[in-house]
């Protein structure tokens, strides 16, 4: 796994969007522009601290699509998509993971360690080669082993959420 940059669609785009978004309370999480078949789609992903909604979607992709049309940034045609990043959203560039130190994160191994591929823990840190990660060393303590992993050696990393929140 990489720490993946903003190509320059991607970047110009997130600055158009950006002051819209703090406008309305959001922060831009991601931009994605990619081709699926023959289409093109500009997917904006935002959150927020309350949870995102379809009417925060809506508040975002108006403005924004009546900016981009002014601008006109982007010469071929496409889609623009804006929704939610999601409860358990991958974590894929350097601002995601800043944001997310000291969650809860899920972690899928390319190469196991210690025997183990998939699991759970709360992301400490990061640079550009590595996370730092603490571990429960005992079920009945306070104690954390803390292990730095090499970016290469994961498939991805997603915040974490229970779900048990909800119920």
């Amino acid at each position: 796994m990489k720490i993946k940059k903003f190509g320059t669609t991607e970047q110009l785009v997130h600055s158009l969007a950006e002051p819209i978004a703090h406008e309305k309370g959001l922060r831009i999480w991601d931009v994605r522009f990619e081709k699926e078949g023959a289409s093109w789609y500009l997917r904006v992903f935002i959150d927020k601290d309350s949870g995102v909604t379809i009417d925060d979607c809506e508040a975002l992709s108006r403005p924004l699509s009546d900016l981009l049309d002014e601008k006109d940034p982007i010469k071929q045609g496409y889609f623009l998509e804006v929704g939610s990043a999601g409860i358990e959203r991958e974590l894929l560039r350097q601002s995601h993971f800043e944001a997310s130190c000291g969650k809860l994160v899920t972690v899928k191994m390319i190469r196991p360690i210690e025997g183990v591929k998939d699991f759970i823990a709360e992301l400490s840190g990061f640079d550009k080669e590595k996370v730092m990660l603490s571990f429960p060393v005992n079920t009945g303590g306070d104690d954390r082993g803390t292990k730095e992993i090499p970016l290469a050696d994961i498939a991805h990393i997603k915040l974490y959420d229970d779900f048990n929140d909800y119920l």
